[in-house]
Parts: structure tokens; C-alpha cells; sequence
């Protein structure tokens, strides 16, 4: 099992997890970002730098996951495809995106787009809490346990 990382919008303190999680399970994790992020020099950690572009990180990632496979990411029409390839995707605040829930997660995602295309400014989600981030800790701990271990 890998996990991969869609680095770009990645919050820092869940790229500090994972960085630790490399350490601790040696699974590899493969950060994808158009940007070059600094990494810890390790082996089980990779960083893939792809073209600056409109879904160039995602595009990358799909055509490299593995049934079984890990990604981290908010975007939730990448995680729809993600779990549509046979793989898994979990968000930085520590929610397991599922054939079950994706589809719901989908259709609030598409509403809200319109409604913010209509001029309407709603906002965007707070910042990553405490909280967000033992929630994905523990989270990604669940799901390695389940998965990996």
C-alpha cells in the first residue's frame, strides 16, 4: 500500500502526521504538489513535482494509484475518482470518503459552487483545529491498522 498526497492545498501540521507515519510504518507516502515542497530525506518519503496546470497533481495521482492506495486530499471530486479506481481517500480533517458517503459529498460540493457562481460569497471552511488534526490522526491510524498492518 502507498499513500499519496495532494500536497498543493495539503495543510502543513497533516503533512508533519505524515511525515511521522513514514517513519514509524515505513509505508512509502508520495507528496504531488506543482510546487517543490521540502521534504524529510528519507527513502519512504517521495516528492513528485508536476507542471503548474489545472488538475496536472490529480491527473498525476490517478494514473498512478493502486487498488488498495491511500490519498490524502479535500478535493472531492478527486476523491471520487480516487475511490471509483478502487482506492481510498481520506480528507485533512480526518473524514474517510466512501462509496457510501461520495456521491452526497458530491452534490453539496456542486451546489455550493453554484451558489458561490451566483455571486453569492459563502465562505470557505475554517481553519485546521486541534481537534481537525487528531481527528486525522487517529483516522489515518484506523486505517493503517486496518489496511496495512
Amino acid at each position: 500500500m502507498k499513500i499519496y498526497v495532494d500536497a498543493d492545498a495539503c495543510p502543513k501540521p497533516v503533512k508533519d502526521i505524515l511525515y511521522r507515519v513514514a517513519e514509524r510504518t515505513q509505508l512509502p507516502i508520495i507528496f504531488v504538489a506543482n510546487t517543490q515542497l521540502a521534504t524529510p530525506r528519507t527513502t519512504k518519503i517521495k516528492m513528485i513535482q508536476v507542471p503548474k496546470g489545472f488538475d496536472v497533481a490529480d491527473n498525476y495521482i490517478l494514473n498512478h494509484i493502486s487498488k488498495g492506495d491511500l490519498t490524502i486530499t479535500a478535493d472531492i471530486p478527486l476523491a471520487a475518482e480516487i475511490i471509483d479506481a478502487g482506492g481510498h481517500a481520506l480528507n485533512p480533517r480526518g473524514e474517510l470518503y466512501t462509496s457510501e458517503n461520495i456521491r452526497s459529498k458530491l452534490n453539496i460540493r456542486d451546489f455550493m459552487e453554484s451558489i458561490r457562481g451566483s455571486g453569492i460569497h459563502v465562505g470557505g471552511p475554517p481553519p485546521l483545529s486541534k481537534r481537525d488534526r487528531m481527528a486525522f490522526a487517529n483516522a489515518l491510524d484506523r486505517f493503517i491498522t486496518k489496511h496495512y498492518l
